[in-house]
């Protein structure tokens, strides 16, 4: 009986993708808008419209596999710390969607063929607590966009997910972005002395909190 060749078929296109997003943004001059000044003179161009213009370019990113980090520092430096928490957020969440969307489309025929008995317990086990897998893997910071595509391959479903994702990407993206606009602040301010207030030292001391909430989050779930 031959085999349906459909799930290679999307594998393939999927490795394409992969392949043809990273060299998209290597080789062409979507790298050179990748900073505070390129970005943010386009974003001001949008008027209004530059927070709804800056999500999409978020998820687009987030597609493309651009760095996560990289992403959440620009939405920081050129809205400050509170209303670009609330941007990147967003962005990320819906490109966590798309890129969960494209993997579960293009490869989850295929993950599942390879699926034996031994790793099909796991795969349900994901599928039953998909939430809580999903936030876990989040508030560990497992690579951002490799998760996205990843868990598409998984039987995890779509509101958990976007559930697990959306609480657990809450409290790195407000650190980051708290901590990077903060310091925005000052530098667009030129009041040096500022450098010495409780804003800039409380978000130094969360974001050198970021860096341990992996390690308690590991802790307490054993």
């Amino acid at each position: 009986m031959a085999r349906d060749k459909k799930p290679y078929i999307k594998i393939v296109i999927l490795v394409i993708f992969i392949v043809g997003a990273i060299l998209l943004v290597r080789y062409t001059p979507i790298k050179s808008y990748l900073t505070p000044d390129a970005l943010g003179s386009f974003l001001d161009k949008m008027g209004l419209w530059a927070p709804a213009v800056f999500i999409l370019l978020y998820a687009a990113g987030a597609c493309l596999f651009v760095p996560g980090t990289i992403l959440t520092g620009l939405g920081a430096a050129i809205f400050g710390p509170y209303w670009g928490f609330l941007w990147v957020w967003f962005g990320a969440i819906i490109g966590a969607a798309a890129a969960f969307f494209i993997g579960r489309t293009l490869g989850r025929e295929f993950a599942a063929s390879l699926i034996g008995d031994k790793l099909k317990k796991y795969d349900d086990g994901i599928e039953r607590n998909g939430f809580a897998t999903v936030l876990y893997l989040r508030l560990v910071y497992f690579p951002f966009t490799l998760m996205n595509f990843g868990m598409g391959l998984t039987k995890v479903r779509f509101w958990d997910y976007i559930a697990g994702t959306g609480l657990g990407i809450t409290v790195g993206t407000f650190i980051f972005t708290f901590f990077i606009g903060s310091l925005k602040d000052v530098w667009a301010s030129g009041n040096w002395g500022e450098l010495i207030s409780f804003k800039v030292f409380f978000s130094i001391g969360l974001f050198i909190l970021s860096f341990f909430i992996p390690r308690i989050i590991k802790k307490f779930s054993k």
